[in-house]
This record gives C-alpha cells, structure tokens and sequence, in this order.
C-alpha cells in the first residue's frame, strides 16, 4: 500500500505542476508574446500595403513637376498679357462682339508678387443695352485672357441703354 500512496503522490504533484504548466501557456497564448509568426507576418504585410498606398501619388513626381512647369508656362504664354495694348485690344475685341461701347478705361497697376506676375486693377465705363452689357460681361469672364471680375456699379438708363462702372483685375506677365 505504500507504493500505491507514495504513487499516488508522485502523480498528483505530477498533475500539479502539469496544471501549472498549461496555465503558464495560456498565459502566454493569450498575452502579446504568444502571438505567433503568421499573425506578425500578416501585420506586417497590412502596413506594407498602407505605406505603398500613402507613397503612391509621389510617383513619377519628377516627371509631373515637368509637365506642371511646361503647363504654367503655357498658361502664362497664352492667358496672360504682355502689354497694356493688348488688354486694351482684347477688351475691345469682346466688346465689339457682344454690342457694347467702352466710355472709358483705366489701367492701375500693382506691385510685383511672387511668381513675377504684376497685378493690373482695370476701372473701365461700360455702355449698352442691358442684354448686351450682360453679355460682355460673361464673354470677358471666359475670354483666354484672364479677367477677373471683382465689381460692377450700374449707373443710370436711358431708353434702355444702361451704363455701368467695371472693376477687374488681370495680370502682366513679368518682363512686360
């Protein structure tokens, strides 16, 4: 019989430090250290993903830098004046087109911003039928050369023709 209890004993401390044993294990099965290589690999494989996603507007950014320089060159080339002259002569040109006189302009120009573009502040006397005015007005707003519309005073009507005062702006190219 004492082989049986002294067996007996063995095999409850045996079975005690089992019990130990897997409580240890789920401790670490269940703690941030028991995860296993897959579960990191698939992490890692996600942040991959995320990092290409977040890079992938910056590539071929030299070659977009040289189609926006080549791009703000046209636009400066083809959108914006050179000389008074030609503000003068495209504004009569829109004019003549949509039916309306201009009384008077005046040309004010700023200083130098960045870029080397000179801002010119236009003040001009505009008369016609109201139709017509309108119509200047939307044309000059889409013309190739840039105007921007920043006022509009109307001033008195007589047998439907109406007069007004425009305030724009455009911009000199640098070196004009």
């Amino acid at each position: 019989m004492a082989d049986v209890r002294q067996l007996r004993k063995r095999l409850t401390v045996f079975l005690a430090v089992m019990v130990c044993v897997d409580l240890v294990c789920a401790v670490i099965l269940l703690s941030p250290l028991g995860r296993s290589r897959q579960d990191q690999i698939q992490e890692l494989q996600v942040r991959l993903r995320i990092k290409t996603q977040q890079v992938q507007p910056l590539r071929g950014l030299d070659k977009k830098v040289l189609v926006a320089k080549q791009q703000i060159a046209d636009f400066y080339r083809d959108r914006l004046p050179s000389d008074y002259s030609s503000i003068d002569a495209e504004m009569g040109k829109v004019a003549d087109e949509n039916g309306t006189n201009i009384a008077q302009v005046k040309f004010h120009p700023e200083d130098e911003e960045s870029g080397g573009l000179h801002p010119i502040t236009i003040d001009s006397l505009l008369s016609g039928d109201y139709r017509h005015v309108v119509k200047f007005i939307n044309a000059l707003e889409r013309d190739k050369m840039l105007f921007i519309v920043n006022n509009i005073a109307l001033g008195d009507a007589k047998g439907g023709i109406v007069k007004l005062q425009l305030r724009m702006q455009t911009y000199m190219r640098s070196g004009a």
